[in-house]
């Protein structure tokens, strides 16, 4: 059986012919499925904008977004246009991700988005869904990337914090998901001081909490002086570590939550002194443990390290097909 000829691949996304609409476009249209809220998969301006209530609400905060809304369960079927059916299912990347399964003339199609395979506290972990084309990413789709335990990180971060009681730990994490996701793994570890924040983390932090996520207590660092902050944790944009911002803090040693972090060099040039591999997208050994799980007919690759993907599916003789499509970043993961 040849690709299905209803699912085609442009620069700008995912088009659905029957139904007419895309997933995860990078232009406005009229109808669009939405996978997450991160930036590079999600943007305001479509008519419609089908995904989960967690990503709708973000979108909202973000993008002011509420109008033509259309959420989506985990689990609910959709019937559009076309006789096509979209299931919504959960891909583990932040909270409110989703795969979605596209089902049209007896065949499946899962778009993961983004997605990761660890346990993460702030949203729903990844369902299998076996299929006949399933398109992944491939961020660190390279074998040199293997994401340590979350655990060994967070206890790497404490005792540096433990270390240092007169300085404070600044942490750049992206503002949505990655800085949640340390909170949270922080507050599991035990770690129940108050957490301190940038400006630019409150609202999506406040949002967590507002649909369900526990973050303990947090404080925004312009209500406190630096003595107040000896011998604390502080969230902050990437952007911020080394800005003109982080001069009020009491001797900040900076670190990154990033899976670009197992990187030296990445770590280098935002001068960071304490990397921590912590990451919302699959390592390699989980992008090729997938696809083995899924057993789809044919894999296609949407964005990353294409080409290792790519000769791993050649060498374990199975097909598959990278797509070339444009805005989608790496991010700070």
């Amino acid at each position: 059986m040849s690709a299905p000829h209803w699912i085609q691949p442009h620069p700008q996304g995912i088009y659905v012919a029957p139904a007419d609409c895309w997933v995860d476009p990078s232009a406005a249209v009229e109808r669009a499925l939405v996978t997450h809220g991160h930036a590079d998969h999600a943007r305001g301006g479509h008519g419609e904008t089908l995904a989960t209530p967690e990503t709708l609400a973000i979108m909202d905060l973000r993008y002011n977004t509420r109008a033509g809304a259309v959420p989506v369960a985990y689990g609910e079927t959709l019937r559009l246009a076309g006789g096509v059916d979209a299931t919504y299912l959960p891909a583990g990347h932040v909270l409110g991700s989703a795969q979605i399964l596209l089902e049209h003339a007896g065949e499946r199609v899962v778009i993961t988005g983004d997605y990761k395979r660890r346990p993460d506290p702030t949203c729903a972990p990844f369902e299998l869904a076996p299929c006949d084309i399933f398109i992944t990413e491939a961020t660190f789709g390279l074998p040199v990337f293997t994401h340590p335990p979350i655990g060994e990180e967070i206890a790497k971060l404490l005792g540096t914090l433990a270390a240092n009681p007169e300085a404070c730990v600044l942490v750049g994490a992206y503002a949505l998901g990655k800085a949640q996701r340390v909170i949270a793994e922080l507050r599991a570890a035990g770690h129940h001081d108050p957490i301190y924040l940038h400006g630019a983390m409150e609202r999506m932090c406040r949002l967590y909490e507002e649909l369900g996520v526990p973050l303990g207590e947090l404080r925004l660092v312009a209500d406190h002086t630096k003595d107040e902050m000896r011998g604390a944790i502080i969230v902050c944009p990437p952007s911020a570590l080394n800005d003109r911002w982080s001069r009020r803090l009491p001797d900040p040693i900076t670190a990154m939550a990033s899976g670009w972090m197992r990187v030296r060099q990445r770590a280098r040039q935002r001068n960071v002194e304490l990397p921590l591999v912590i990451s919302d997208h699959a390592d390699w050994h989980e992008l090729t443990q997938t696809v083995l799980e899924v057993n789809p007919r044919e894999t296609w690759i949407t964005h990353g390290r294409e080409e290792a993907l790519l000769r791993w599916h050649e060498l374990h003789q199975r097909k598959a097909r990278a797509l070339a499509l444009v805005g989608y970043e790496d991010e700070d993961d």
